[in-house]
């Protein structure tokens, strides 16, 4: 899809603004959503967060979600499809998405991680390129204390 001048002026002045403003689950999530990203409900997206420049229409971010600090989700290369991103995720501060991935409902993405391919729902994979590490029985919430959240994780062996 070929973007005009304007048109792609217009996305990284959005970008950029998102990526400092205030407001974790009302600005910037606003200022996303004005670039195209299709964003849900109760996203809470962190400071200098970078949701696909060229591309905002390839990302789909699920409801009750968390896209930490500094985290990037590439969505585009040639002919790649996206990045969709399901209910009740955590993504990690400086984690990097690569494109054509899906991350699963209630999967967690640790810091630092590099997802290269999609990660199953009730995952949490972790490192460099992100490998299964644990099953999340229950996600990683505000409304979920974390005693809870950690009895309901299962390493894999």
């Amino acid at each position: 899809m070929e973007e005009s001048f304007f048109g792609g002026f217009k996305n990284r002045l959005l970008q950029m603004l998102a990526r400092s403003a205030p407001g974790a689950t009302t600005w910037r999530v606003k200022l996303h959503r004005w670039r195209g990203v299709h964003i849900g409900e109760d996203v809470w997206i962190g400071y200098d967060a970078v949701i696909e420049t060229s591309r905002p229409d390839l990302v789909r971010i699920g409801d009750r979600s968390t896209v930490q600090m500094r985290a990037t989700i590439i969505a585009h290369f040639r002919e790649q499809k996206g990045v969709v991103i399901e209910e009740d995720v955590t993504i990690g501060p400086g984690a990097i998405i690569l494109p054509n991935v899906t991350i699963g409902r209630g999967a967690i993405v640790t810091a630092g991680s590099v997802v290269t391919k999609s990660v199953p729902p009730g995952t949490m994979v972790q490192g460099n390129p992100a490998r299964p590490i644990a099953t999340v029985k229950i996600p990683l919430r505000l409304d979920v204390s974390l005693k809870e959240f950690m009895r309901g994780l299962r390493p894999i062996r």
